[in-house]
């Protein structure tokens, strides 16, 4: 159905119910016509429910008046005359109940796997919308007689966010798929080890994506870009590429411009400015590029999800690694609505119930500037996902301000020019207000990109809101977008990138690298942010928190990271905690240990948190423990509601209880590990090796039950044995290699011993085993006896 002929539909559904509503005898029928006749769902009896049962205190059987279970809706639905604000005693019980009351209760009885996203609470004349992940807020209010402009925002009831977020995942893979293909198809013919070769094509691949979708969204005259594909053939598809990237780049043309290339538009932005060398195509790659990417349509792609896929596709280490990462959108608002979209979100709702008319229009006009004020960080940004998603949440709330001013002018939407004169522009918000720092520069390029066609797509929904009016007649040339910058975030002053005092929410997901797995840049850089060597023991997440914790201070930015788990257990949390408490950090929200899915084709599953945090002491605190969500007085360290205490490293028992140590630690790279048939094989051969075995068991044995393993522990045997007996010398050489090539200092230190491992406990009575690592998803905490 298209937009026109909705619209249409909302107002005759509108004037057919206006002044009718009783609950008894008519809620099937409307709702029934309503998701029939406005929003086209032909079978609307297969598609909802009405009366379902639902136990509730007391064992006693109620019904809920409508459920649509697709996309997870329950209405609890009342007449026309009743307040859907007001509390009324409820006959059964003494109990004082608002509709959104009763709707509460059916759902606190409801099994996980019919939980709604969303409660609606209606009385024929209005919609009270309840967003369930945050079920303490404000509804978003829809009136019947408003439905004509209104009806978009009810659109949920019959989309469900899964379904809208599985397709535009999988369009998205599928573009990264294409660019896979042309990549490929490239490394076939060149060396793609070659670092300037691989930069050609990176660049190459960014422009062609952005041609290809300009011309499927428009930007380009419709089949520009695939006719002057056509026109070209594979033995001069090089030097014409060349040719109009360099137009593309060209406002003024001249009578040496190449006629087939005048109607391209200059693009400017900076996207063609750098002049490269085009890789030569072969057939393959042409084949590619004409009957497939031209023939997909790259106007439906999600930038946020595309522009992870984008730069995975052709990163070799990724690629390598059989894998295209991604950051989910469910999983970037995990972060952005507590921090910042919530609130807004709250405040847009509150002015539209303001219903002065002058007033509503004069706060929603503040509103709109307060938004085209706001500034973001992102100093970890790879491909740009949480700014390009911040800013298209931005956006749409921007145009929804549009579409209630529209209704406040009493003219239809469509057909108004918004403000004094056709030159006003009524977009306010802009990618100039989203900052990012990143290492890779590839990754700097995709997220350029990703942002400019996520501006694209609002600005076209912004046009079909708002008509004529100049601004809006052609979203090229681009504005020049340097705001992402390529270089080391932990090296630079961040008040370079953007001022402190400008700044007012900081955002991201920086790298994920374990204190043991660091290489020897990380390590320096720790060493850098945090000014001493004496914080070996944290992960290289938590830099971003003190660099973080040094740029905010004596401001009001909030911040929120995505992190390993790891910063916030055992002996790291008073290591980076206790210092960051010190300097007034308080946290505001965090979300507890989940499982964060971050690739399209493979699912190395990351356990992470989320903390929010700030100088600022939130009077409100929650914590998000999966589907529940915690309101708290204070959040510590250690993500609990509790004082910010420490339990700090100790070498000693506080209690007399045995002292706890760590096993051997071997670093052999596998000399001295045998199976039991090796041993037997290895004692037959050298009888005087056998004093030297023992039982050797890890963490991964325990857990999983594998089969015996055994080392050899030499540290207590003679040298005159070593060197009689071969078999043991070899070994004993092949670990003196091996420490002596590595190239971590610890281990390099140990190859005058390489008879000795790094530690030697062997235990010499009953002891307790306990793995250092376990899965959370045990119920219990594994322990060994020996």
């Amino acid at each position: 159905m298209k937009d026109f002929e909705q619209k249409k539909a909302a107002r005759e559904f509108a004037e057919r119910w206006k002044d009718k509503g009783y609950e008894k005898g008519e809620s099937q029928k409307y709702w029934m016509e309503l998701l029939q006749k406005v929003f086209g769902i032909d079978d609307p009896f297969n598609f909802v429910e009405f009366e379902d049962r639902v136990k509730t205190e007391n064992n006693t059987t109620d019904f809920i008046d409508v459920v649509i279970p697709s996309t997870k809706i329950l209405i609890e639905q009342k007449s026309i005359e009743v307040d859907l604000d007001k509390a009324v005693k409820q006959p059964d019980s003494d109990q004082l109940l608002t509709p959104y009351d009763q709707a509460r209760k059916y759902y606190n009885n409801l099994p996980k796997s019919k939980l709604p996203d969303y409660i609606i609470t209606c009385n024929f004349k209005q919609f009270n919308i309840y967003d369930m992940e945050k079920p303490n807020g404000q509804p978003e209010r829809i009136y019947l007689d408003e439905l004509e402009s209104d009806y978009y925002r009810l659109k949920f009831i019959v989309n469900s966010k899964s379904e809208l977020l599985m397709k535009e995942e999988k369009v998205s893979k599928d573009a990264g798929d294409l660019i896979g293909e042309i990549y490929d198809a490239f490394s076939e013919e060149l060396d793609m080890e070659n670092e300037e070769n691989q930069k050609i094509v990176n660049i190459l691949c960014v422009r062609l994506v952005f041609c290809l979708y300009a011309e499927d969204s428009q930007l380009f005259n419709k089949n520009l870009f695939y006719d002057f594909l056509k026109n070209s053939d594979v033995n001069h598809i090089q030097n014409d590429l060349f040719d109009l990237f360099k137009v593309l780049n060209t406002r003024e043309r001249n009578e040496f411009t190449r006629r087939d290339l005048l109607d391209f538009p200059f693009v400017n932005g900076g996207l063609f400015n750098e002049e490269v060398r085009i890789p030569y195509f072969t057939d393959k790659i042409y084949d590619i590029l004409i009957n497939k990417a031209c023939k997909f349509n790259w106007s439906e792609i999600s930038p946020t999800i595309f522009g992870g896929i984008f730069e995975s596709t052709l990163n070799p280490e990724t690629r390598r690694n059989n894998g295209m990462h991604y950051t989910s959108v469910e999983n970037i608002h995990k972060v952005i609505d507590p921090l910042f979209l919530n609130d807004l979100k709250d405040e847009f709702f509150e002015i539209k119930s303001i219903r002065v008319r002058k007033d509503k229009k004069n706060k929603l006009l503040e509103f709109q500037d307060k938004l085209s004020k706001l500034k973001f960080l992102d100093p970890a940004c790879g491909s740009g996902n949480f700014l390009t998603e911040s800013y298209r949440c931005l956006r749409e709330l921007e145009n929804d301000i549009i579409r209630e001013i529209i209704k406040l002018e009493g003219k239809a939407e469509g057909q108004i020019t918004f403000g004094t004169n056709d030159d006003f522009d009524p977009i306010k918000v802009h990618i100039q207000q989203f900052y990012g720092i990143e290492i890779n520069d590839f990754a700097v390029s995709v997220a350029r990109t990703a942002l400019w066609i996520q501006e694209a797509q609002m600005f076209y929904e912004t046009q079909s809101i708002v008509v004529n009016n100049s601004r809006l007649s052609s979203f090229l040339p681009l504005d020049s977008y340097d705001n992402i910058h390529e270089c080391n975030a932990l090296r630079i002053d961040w008040n370079s990138i953007i001022s402190k005092d400008k700044c007012n929410f900081i955002m991201g997901n920086p790298p994920f690298v374990g204190t043991k797995l660091m290489n020897d840049a990380q390590r320096e850089d720790r060493k850098i942010v945090f000014n001493s060597d004496e914080y070996g023991k944290l992960d290289y997440v938590s830099c971003w928190y003190k660099k973080v914790a040094d740029y905010i201070k004596s401001t009001k930015i909030k911040t929120a990271l995505v992190s390993t788990n790891s910063i916030c257990q055992g002996e790291q949390v008073a290591l980076l905690w206790k210092d960051l408490f010190k300097q007034g950090i308080v946290i505001n929200f965090c979300h507890r240990t989940f499982r964060w899915d971050s690739e399209a084709n493979i699912k190395a599953h990351v356990h992470c948190i989320i903390v929010g945090f700030s100088y600022v002491n939130s009077t409100e605190k929650y914590i998000y423990d999966h589907d529940i969500i915690i309101k708290v007085k204070n959040i510590n360290g250690y993500l609990i509601d509790a004082p910010n205490i420490f339990i700090e490293k100790t070498q000693k028992s506080l209690f007399g209880a045995p002292e706890m140590v760590k096993g051997s630690q071997l670093i052999d790279d596998g000399n001295y590990i045998f199976t039991e048939d090796e041993m037997n094989e290895f004692i037959s051969k050298w009888p005087e090796s056998k004093d030297y075995f023992y039982r050797y068991m890890n963490a991964d044995k325990f857990l999983n039950d594998r089969d015996s393993m055994y080392c050899m522990c030499l540290k207590n045997c003679p040298p005159e044995v070593i060197k009689k007996c071969p078999g043991i010398l070899e070994r004993v050489q092949k670990v003196y290699e091996y420490r002596n090539n590595s190239t971590a200092e610890s281990t390099h230190k140990l190859k005058d011993k390489p008879q000795e491992f790094f530690i030697t406990n062997i235990p010499n009575g009953n002891s307790m085993l306990f793995p250092v690592v376990s899965s959370e998803k045990r119920k219990y905490i594994p322990i060994g006896f020996i």
